[in-house]
């Protein structure tokens, strides 16, 4: 079982610093740790497709509908909470966001605030989710979430810039190899660009 204090003491320990026992305990470590490890969590999340994050749905259509520009909005999930959008579909066809485009030439769909906007009536999505259970995350993220952390608060625990070079040098090489395996691990998928609009014609 790993736990977020686990990922902490081994950012700890590439610094060489004392373990923490819990977030909230009366250290530096742990007050820097605390305050820092959610944002750094989301964005190292977001920065990937982590097959261990992946989540699918099928979205709720608001009763508020956007003021010009497309007919419907689509509130984002939060449980678990949406961090980032990889692909959405209509019922039919799904895509990648960088791929789709509607008969008009503009985006089938865009992310405004925590809301899809489309001109579809039906919404589904594969994202990453806000998973903050450290026991779904496979061994490379574990590892990865862990340098990432040691590089942000290297500086503030070891006071020294060249252990922060290091750090994020380190975390570099290891996101690299983290993103390797992630992309290699089940069947290839292939789209193609023009089936969306095509089932549309």
């Amino acid at each position: 079982m790993t736990s977020t204090v686990d990922i902490a003491n081994s950012a700890l320990n590439l610094l060489g610093a004392s373990n923490i026992a819990a977030f909230d305990e009366n250290s530096k470590a742990a007050r820097v740790i605390n305050q820092k490890y959610p944002g750094i969590r989301d964005d190292l999340f977001r920065q990937h497709s982590w097959n261990c994050l992946v989540r699918r749905t099928t979205l709720a259509q608001s009763a508020t509908t956007p003021d010009f520009g497309y007919a419907y909005y689509y509130p984002l999930p939060t449980d678990p909470y949406c961090l980032r959008v990889l692909e959405f579909s209509n019922g039919t066809m799904s895509y990648p966001q960088d791929n789709m485009h509607s008969l008009s030439g503009g985006p089938v769909f865009v992310v405004e605030g925590r809301n899809i906007v489309t001109d579809e009536s039906t919404a589904k999505i594969k994202y990453i989710a806000r998973i903050e259970d450290p026991n779904e995350y496979d061994a490379s993220l574990i590892d990865t979430l862990s340098q990432r952390l040691a590089a942000e608060i290297a500086y503030t625990v070891t006071g020294s810039g060249s252990v922060r070079n290091q750090m994020r040098a380190d975390y570099i090489d290891k996101l690299s190899q983290a993103r390797n395996v992630n992309a290699t691990e089940g069947a290839p998928q292939r789209i193609e660009a023009s089936d969306f609009i095509e089932a549309r014609m």
